[in-house]
């Protein structure tokens, strides 16, 4: 009984440590009020799957895709511009990076099955990636291209890559790959180098959505291709997409396609010995 306390106690701590992380996430302008509850809940339910292991993990996204996303914020203003996102990150933006994350830890919770747990470490592998490759390639000294076309387009442009970015890319999910494997000794250094496979796919299939599907309208005034619904003061013109596929919705979509082929591909990896 005292043990029961004692865990009880612990647990309660933790859920407090996350709301106080999330609310001074909002006091620091990096989330907002929405964001701040929605990363309070993913951080709770990642403790639940995963204890302190998985937050782990969870930190070391947030914590270098926050600096990246501050990191030379000065040169980053004309790509400002295209993008739709903001400084702070709502309850929508959490939920696209961190909602897969938070449903593999509750799945795991539920079920003890390790591919719950590689799943888990994909996702976050993907949006790191992803989220390294958008902040850090846009610095890059040399204009990006279009991946279906291989013209150089201007910094910000969905569907664009560049050296810088790819790498970036790598970089960002290794690090998620790498603290997986120190929080996790269940997982081999095999399952680590899969787990960064999946999440670089993840941010391949990003930038694939992006130069497909994702929305994209016209300045009528500077004629700027941008993501914004508004610029210049006044309502943009649609030019391509789907409806309601912005930005969070490709986020989305490319860190549960890649969880789930990596999910696909260590379920058949365990059935053929």
């Amino acid at each position: 009984m005292r043990r029961l306390y004692i865990v009880l106690i612990n647990s309660f701590l933790i859920y407090v440590i996350i709301c106080f992380v999330s609310f001074i996430g909002y006091v620091l302008s990096v989330l907002s009020r929405s964001g701040a509850i929605m990363a309070a809940a993913v951080g709770i339910s990642i403790y639940i799957g995963f204890e302190l292991k998985g937050l782990l993990l969870l930190g070391m996204f947030f914590g270098t895709s926050t600096f990246f996303s501050q990191y030379k914020k000065v040169k980053k203003k004309l790509v400002e511009e295209k993008v739709a996102k903001h400084d702070q990150r709502d309850h929508i933006q959490v939920a696209a990076n961190g909602g897969v994350a938070a449903l593999s830890a509750l799945l795991f919770f539920s079920f003890e099955s390790h591919v719950f747990l590689m799943m888990f470490a994909v996702s976050l592998a993907a949006a790191n990636a992803d989220t390294w490759a958008s902040e850090i390639g846009v610095l890059s000294k040399k204009k990006p291209v279009f991946i279906l076309t291989f013209k150089q387009v201007d910094p910000g442009t969905s569907g664009a890559i560049s050296i810088l970015g790819t790498a970036a890319g790598i970089g960002g999910s290794l690090i998620i790959a790498a603290t997986a494997f120190y929080a996790f000794p269940e997982l081999s250094i095999i399952e680590c180098l899969f787990i960064s496979m999946f999440g670089f796919l993840g941010n391949l299939i990003d930038t694939f959505l992006g130069a497909t599907i994702q929305l994209r309208y016209r300045c009528s005034v500077c004629f700027l291709q941008t993501e914004k619904e508004q610029h210049c003061g006044i309502p943009t013109l649609y030019e391509k997409g789907w409806n309601y596929c912005n930005n969070d919705a490709v986020n989305l979509l490319s860190v549960m396609f890649a969880t789930i082929l990596g999910g696909i591909f260590f379920i058949l990896c365990k059935a053929t010995g």
